[in-house]
């Protein structure tokens, strides 16, 4: 069994890294294979809308036709069992990498029938794990479950037809030292004491999130 984590966030030892590593932690303890992939090593763009995917009896059809560094990784997921995403939330949304990463992954499995079905050559669970600044009221306040929301029901129906699992990092410390920046909308010691305490939380709830997706995978 393999469990691959995809991690949309530019920064490699921070809140969305450490939380995909603790997500495959609770994997491997099923058992399973890991991988941690980073986007930002990665150069490509979001879909061309070639629609070579589409088209009946071509030499691409069901898989991306784009010859970049994303297809090497396209080609490998279809070999995992389990895929976990994380990114942070700019400006409401998952990061640009992210995006362009979903697109190319799951355009390519849509077939534009009437029942839009997907030609996915396996069912594939999935996971997402979401690191905010902004707290768990302004979350919901901003309606990121709906408008987040509407991408997992994408990822469901182009990848998996079992739930999407999400865990929300929420109220996230962004700095090591809030005195060298220009945010003084921010409480540092708050922060700090988010990444001191609450983080470790996260993790044991990313690890079990982990664990789970494994035991569904089998």
């Amino acid at each position: 069994m393999k469990v691959m984590a995809i991690n949309g966030s530019p920064r490699k030892t921070w809140n969305t890294a450490t939380l995909l590593t603790k997500a495959l932690e609770g994997a491997a303890s099923q058992g399973a294979e890991t991988e941690l992939v980073h986007l930002y090593d990665l150069d490509y763009k979001g879909c061309h809308s070639c629609f070579a995917c589409k088209l009946r009896g071509g030499s691409s059809y069901g898989r991306c036709a784009i010859d970049d560094d994303l297809k090497p990784l396209l080609q490998k997921i279809e070999t995992v069992d389990a895929l976990i995403l994380g990114s942070p939330i700019y400006f409401g949304a998952v990061s640009a990498q992210m995006r362009a990463f979903l697109e190319r992954l799951m355009f390519q499995y849509l077939v534009y029938d009437e029942k839009r079905t997907s030609v996915r050559p396996k069912d594939l669970p999935t996971a997402i794990v979401y690191t905010m600044n902004i707290t768990q009221e302004g979350a919901q306040a901003r309606n990121y479950p709906l408008t987040l929301g509407a991408m997992e029901d994408a990822i469901r129906r182009c990848l998996s037809n079992s739930e999407v699992r999400t865990l929300y990092a929420t109220d996230t410390c962004q700095f090591e030292d809030y005195a060298k920046y220009e945010v003084t909308a921010f409480d540092a010691a708050h922060k700090q004491r988010r990444r001191t305490e609450q983080l470790p939380l996260d993790g044991q709830r990313a690890y079990e999130m982990g664990a789970q997706l494994a035991k569904t995978a089998r």
